[in-house]
């Protein structure tokens, strides 16, 4: 240590008189380091609790109101109106509809139903029917409860739309039978102007739900209550915190019981001695590192340290990066390997991101980066791994979690804090995480395949419909097997179009005459081992792999030319979203057309819904240009779609294809009477009408009758090839107009 000698007598005196200094300055600065981590843990145990008092209390509001969302599913119905008006009732109906049928779909515990006189009608309870007279038990609790529904006479105003209930109620926590339990109160009403029914004097359901040890155990999984229970006293236990349970007039039934999540005290624990430690070698440090060359060398240091920080680190967040993940991965997977522990790998990738990047630009984008960070980080425990791989990816390692509940608990906390919204530029943007999870051992050992599952799940998990986490399994590998093989076959079809691809037509008859007017092309893969494969198992895959374009000019181009044996005949072709949102499409269009010398008014364009939605405004925009050079626009699958009635406003198109969905329940009289609905709006609208999936002559008849243009399905023609549909033009083969009775459609049919 002769680089820390001082050259003379005074210089020693005067830095042995320093240096005490400096470490009662150290040591002071350890002091207040200390304290203000005590203080600090205290204040997050104290927040904590009350996160979790505030969660308990939300919980419990959130319960009632599910109760009554879920009861107002059949109460607030025209069928079940008329239904309890019928004398005798039809007990199999409520059953079915109001009655039991909430066992099963909401948990109910027990229903009564009261006439408009207060009279039981019905029970139900335990999933069984009771006898009505079985209300006793409940009478004290539930009738005035029914009677201040009756008085508050505000069915019309809540029923137009006032608040978050279709319906008026009342909502209570109660005792009955020796148990805690929710009670909801709701009038049977209708939800159309077809049926009228007086204000105050509806049939009322009662709905009870008891709030039993699987309750408790269900809110303390979803939301981190540990231990939580009810009690009828409050605990005395200094580790636990309890709520009361309040009925609506202040009685207390009880109380909410768990065991507070305390972090800053674990905090404390494993970090305090650490600290203390740190703190200690640290002032030692200063007292050794006191001379200029040290210095020196501290400062080299410290340069060294902050380039290997950001080489690991990811500038934005702080955290790892993808070279320094890999390598903590590669030390978490021998330590597995070697003690037989479980490794869980979490891949996430955030739902419309870019949305925010577009919408507010790239620094709130930026800023929402760091903010996901840090929930992510505040959602596991601090040995686990956090790394920022890239752009809007993020990875976990969990390790040595202890079974796979673990593993699902954090995968819930993650997906629910990061669909809570974010403060950005002075908004609230709201994303979501998509998560892939691989697990080891039984995902494998090895860095790469455990990547490559966790990305399979990632891609699952986008799949289903986002914002979810999903386990990797066996088989979604044998899935991503069967697209590379889907995509690899395709690609090969597309060589030689004419040799494995086929055009079938599904005729299209007009509901007037009788006549043919136009047929509908359906793509068909003739693949040389499975056979004739419909569109659904192929499409998918040529719209992820770029395809689709190839393809679909493909069809464009045959329907074309097959079209050209059918002077009389309009042609409809399905075209795909991504086709649409390509604004050279138009072009495609006319390119086609001119080589293949087809009438544009002959031809017509069908997209669904799901293209509008998609990106309303290209999909405008290619419309616009289509209908310029003569070509019409069908809406296909009308109604399964989001858009529906805005966009018939919004968007300029020549024909609506009612789905068969629809066709297929105009025996009911809501079906019949939505179909009616979608006529008359085309009719006002100056649109033609074409119904899918015409399998009965009653539904024929019904739609001839209400006035539908064109009829489609299996009852007057399937798909067939082109040469079928010139035999049936040569024939003059058509279909005989239905003969109407003059009833209501619904009723005939």
């Amino acid at each position: 240590m002769s680089f820390l000698r001082i050259r003379n007598a005074g210089g020693e005196s005067t830095a042995a008189n320093f240096t005490p200094h400096i470490v009662l300055a150290a040591l002071g600065i350890a002091a207040i380091i200390v304290a203000v981590l005590i203080w600090s843990d205290r204040e997050v145990d104290r927040i904590a609790l009350e996160r979790d008092r505030a969660i308990g209390s939300l919980v419990l509001e959130q319960s009632v109101e599910r109760i009554a969302h879920a009861q107002e599913a059949a109460t607030v119905w025209d069928a079940a109106v008329l239904a309890l008006r019928q004398r005798p009732l039809d007990f199999r109906w409520i059953d079915r509809n109001i009655g039991t049928w909430f066992y099963g779909y909401a948990g109910f515990d027990e229903v009564y139903i009261l006439s408009p006189s207060d009279e039981p009608l019905y029970a139900m309870r335990e999933g069984k029917r009771a006898v009505p007279e079985s209300y006793i038990a409940v009478e004290d609790v539930a009738a005035p409860m029914v009677a201040r529904l009756r008085r508050t006479r505000e069915v019309s105003r809540l029923a137009a739309g006032e608040g978050t209930m279709l319906s008026p109620g009342q909502e209570d926590f109660t005792v009955l039978r020796g148990r805690p339990a929710i009670i909801s109160v709701k009038p049977v009403m209708p939800d159309t102007d077809a049926v009228v029914e007086e204000e105050g004097h509806e049939a009322v359901h009662i709905s009870i739900v008891y709030l039993d040890d699987d309750f408790f155990a269900r809110i303390g999984s979803q939301y981190g209550l540990a231990n939580v229970r009810y009690q009828i006293a409050p605990s005395l236990n200094p580790r636990e915190s309890s709520i009361p349970l309040r009925t609506h007039g202040g009685r207390t039934i009880g109380y909410l019981v768990w065991e507070p999540f305390a972090p800053g005290s674990q905090v404390t624990e494993i970090v305090g001695p650490t600290l203390v430690l740190v703190l200690l070698l640290s002032t030692a440090a200063i007292y050794v590192l006191a001379s200029r060359l040290a210095k020196r060398n501290s400062d080299l240091e410290e340069s060294r340290l902050l380039a290997h920080h950001q080489a690991t680190h990811d500038g934005l967040t702080g955290l790892g990066n993808r070279a320094m993940f890999e390598g903590r991965f590669d030390e978490a997977l021998s330590h597995a390997r070697r003690h037989g522990t479980m490794l869980a790998l979490l891949y996430i990738d955030l739902d419309r991101f870019k949305q925010v990047n577009d919408t507010l630009g790239h620094p709130a984008g930026d800023a929402l980066i760091r903010q996901v960070a840090r929930r992510l980080v505040a959602e596991v425990r601090r040995y686990d791994v956090v790394a920022r791989l890239g752009g809007d990816e993020f990875a976990i390692l969990i390790r040595e979690p202890e079974d796979r509940a673990v593993i699902d608990r954090i995968c819930l906390r993650i997906v629910g804090q990061l669909e809570q919204p974010f403060n950005v530029s002075g908004s609230q943007a709201y994303i979501g995480a998509s998560i892939g999870v691989a697990i080891t051992p039984d995902d494998g050992l090895d860095r790469t395949e455990l990547t490559r599952r966790a990305d399979i799940a990632l891609y699952q998990a986008k799949a289903e419909g986002r914002s979810r986490y999903v386990l990797f399994s066996s088989g979604m590998d044998e899935a991503v097997r069967t697209r590379e093989t889907t995509e690899r076959e395709l690609r090969q079809a597309l060589a030689d179009c004419d040799a494995q691809l086929r055009l079938y037509y599904q005729p299209v008859f007009s509901a007037r005459t009788g006549e043919m007017t136009g047929v509908e092309a359906l793509l068909r893969w003739q693949h040389p081992e499975n056979g004739l494969i419909t569109p659904e198992a192929f499409i998918p895959a040529a719209e992820e792999t770029g395809l689709i374009e190839m393809l679909g000019a493909w069809v464009l181009r045959r329907a074309a030319l097959d079209a050209g044996a059918w002077p009389d005949l309009r042609v409809a072709v399905n075209v795909s979203p991504i086709q649409v949102r390509n604004r050279k499409f138009a072009d495609t269009v006319r390119a086609i057309l001119a080589e293949t010398g087809l009438a544009p008014e002959r031809l017509e364009i069908e997209i669904t819904e799901t293209a509008l939605m998609a990106a309303s405004s290209e999909v405008a925009a290619s419309l616009k240009d289509l209908r310029a050079l003569g070509i019409a626009c069908a809406l296909d699958d009308f109604g399964t779609g989001y858009s529906s009635l805005s966009h018939i406003r919004d968007i300029a198109v020549d024909r609506i294809k009612i789905d068969r969905s629809f066709v297929q329940a105009v025996h009911t009289a809501s079906g019949a009477a939505l179909v009616e609905a979608i006529v008359g709006l085309a009719s006002a609208k100056g649109v033609h009408l074409t119904a899918e999936g015409v399998e009965d002559s009653a539904q024929y008849a019904f739609l001839s009758q209400v006035g539908c243009d064109e009829v489609q399905g299996y009852l007057l023609a399937r798909p067939m090839p082109a040469d079928q549909v010139t035999q049936m033009l040569a024939e003059k083969q058509y279909i005989l107009p239905p003969q109407h009775d003059g009833n209501h459609p619904a009723a005939a049919i």
